[in-house]
């Protein structure tokens, strides 16, 4: 497992959270806790656009409600899946193999509950944009100077929408904030609250884009029944929902070691209360659905995953969130997400990390021909 670390403005040393999500080693189980070199390779100044940019889609719909597709959407689009020019014949390899091992799970995939009027899912895909404004390692969000970041949102969801049309594309903004830290501060929880200012501000981006926010938890040392309770504020918006980070939280086997010494663990009872606080909630002030969004990279970080019961008022997003070469990426989203379903799956993109060995960050056809196709989709 490899991190980087950065000083925030408030003083305390944070974990430039997900910079160095994971690479190879990491992906297939070491568990070391090698501090990455902080070099990163330059972002595009404009997201690559493939010149292949439509993709033959079936209505994100389906029996189970897991925006997937039929045995003849199957067939048309996957049966001889090619990627961009510049792959590698490991890139492939691994390519169909997560193709076929989705394309096996489709029939057992778990039901789930039926869509309630308002649910995001399956009809709709978001296209998030992720960091912390006060960390340039975190993310596009405090990378970029505020018109530049919502200027790459536009073209980058204006991307996703050229490649499956008939699937309406919202975009979001993904706040870190709780923040993992490299010392334990006063309260000894090894994590910093973001300022309401930090959050309103990140509110405003994503109402300017008509959009989405995610608030997400990195609790530490402390937990999910600590850190939530504190955001239900926030979580009371319509357009507001949450993500929870395990790689962050620091219990059971990793029961006092600090953040980024070793991944951390949740386990589907973490989930479940997460879960059931956000239905209270939707159900009490009478809200749409809210999503939950639960980052995992690695078996070990969800370990009783088919375990976690979404809802009719939370759904429920897996989201794939390695970084690395393509074939690892498509190892991790076959491995780590197709292989324990819970309800919709997501991928995360790295503009930097995805690069480091060369490599073109894949593009939104490349990542559609997977199964289940994945409705939410992050950048970083």
């Amino acid at each position: 497992m490899r991190f980087s670390l950065s000083l925030f403005t408030c003083g305390f040393v944070a974990l430039a959270a997900c910079s160095g999500k994971h690479d190879a080693k990491a992906a297939s189980g070491s568990d070391s806790g090698q501090p990455a070199n902080g070099e990163v390779v330059k972002a595009p100044a404009k997201p690559h656009q493939p010149a292949d940019s439509t993709i033959r889609s079936a209505p994100s719909t389906s029996n189970s409600d897991k925006g997937t597709v039929t045995s003849a959407d199957i067939k048309a689009d996957t049966a001889h899946p090619k990627l961009t020019a510049g792959r590698t014949a490991h890139d492939s390899v691994s390519y169909a193999s997560a193709i076929r091992a989705g394309g096996r799970m489709m029939p057992k995939w778990p039901p789930g509950p039926a869509a309630l009027p308002g649910s995001i899912f399956p009809a709709t895909r978001i296209v998030a944009y992720y960091g912390n404004p006060h960390s340039r390692k975190m993310g596009v969000l405090g990378e970029y100077p505020e018109d530049q970041m919502l200027s790459m949102l536009d073209k980058t969801v204006a991307m996703w929408k050229a490649a499956d049309p008939a699937t309406p594309v919202i975009p979001a903004i993904h706040l870190v904030t709780v923040v993992a830290q490299g010392a334990p501060g006063p309260g000894g929880t090894y994590n910093r609250r973001e300022s309401a200012k930090t959050i309103e501000q990140a509110y405003q981006w994503a109402q300017s884009r008509k959009g989405l926010l995610f608030i997400d938890i990195q609790a530490g040392h402390s937990t999910l029944q600590t850190e939530l309770p504190l955001l239900m504020k926030y979580l009371e918006r319509p357009d507001v929902h949450l993500g929870v980070d395990p790689e962050f939280y620091m219990h059971y086997k990793r029961e006092g070691l600090r953040p980024s010494t070793k991944v951390g663990q949740m386990m589907s009872s973490d989930v479940n209360y997460v879960i059931g606080e956000l239905d209270k909630l939707v159900a009490a002030k009478n809200l749409p659905p809210k999503i939950l969004i639960v980052h995992r990279f690695r078996a070990d970080m969800v370990p009783d995953a088919e375990q976690i019961r979404p809802t009719p008022r939370v759904q429920v997003v897996m989201d794939m969130d390695g970084w690395g070469p393509p074939w690892l990426k498509f190892d991790s989203y076959r491995d780590y997400i197709v292989s324990h379903p819970v309800q919709f799956t997501g991928f995360k993109l790295f503009y930097h990390n995805d690069v480091r060995k060369g490599d073109a960050v894949l593009t939104p056809v490349e990542v559609l021909r997977l199964l289940p196709r994945p409705l939410y989709i992050q950048y970083q």
